[in-house]
């Protein structure tokens, strides 16, 4: 009884170690390859920005973005909201971009909707704000 009881013990523990590990595989999973998770959408939207004509000529070669400054000072949190409208989830992201032209930098907005027949995101739109003289609005993308 004593040596089965300790089996029991032994497997709930296996059990439990298993079902956390799985979690976490959900969770990061979800997190990195999902179509809509921020940093999915994020990748795509800096992908428009880097194929962009216009971006190109204002920014330069090569095009880097980057997220919020955290205290550590690494910009990798990109800011994003996540809210309902008309029973429908929406996100916008913000996040920066640069390029090879000194002290030229943008913001970069974007507004995802979700579509009800095929469950993921769709872009509503995508412009860059040019953060440096002459301040200018580049539209990438808008389907609003």
């Amino acid at each position: 009884v004593k040596e089965a009881g300790r089996d029991f013990t032994y497997f709930i523990v296996v059990l439990v170690g298993i079902s956390v590990t799985g979690g976490l595989f959900y969770v990061i999973f979800k997190e990195l390859f999902s179509s809509s998770s921020p940093n999915k959408i994020y990748g795509d939207a800096l992908e428009k920005c880097r194929s962009h004509p216009e971006v190109i000529a204002v920014f330069g070669e090569p095009i880097k973005g980057y997220g919020e400054a955290t205290r550590r000072g690494r910009r990798q949190f990109v800011s994003h909201i996540e809210y309902v409208k008309d029973g429908l989830k929406h996100m916008r992201l913000k996040f920066y971009i640069e390029g090879s032209e000194a002290a030229k930098r943008g913001t970069v907005h974007v507004e995802v909707k979700e579509n009800p027949e095929r469950g993921r995101f769709e872009v509503r739109y995508i412009f860059v704000d040019v953060d440096a003289f002459p301040r200018r609005t580049i539209i990438i993308e808008d389907n609003r």
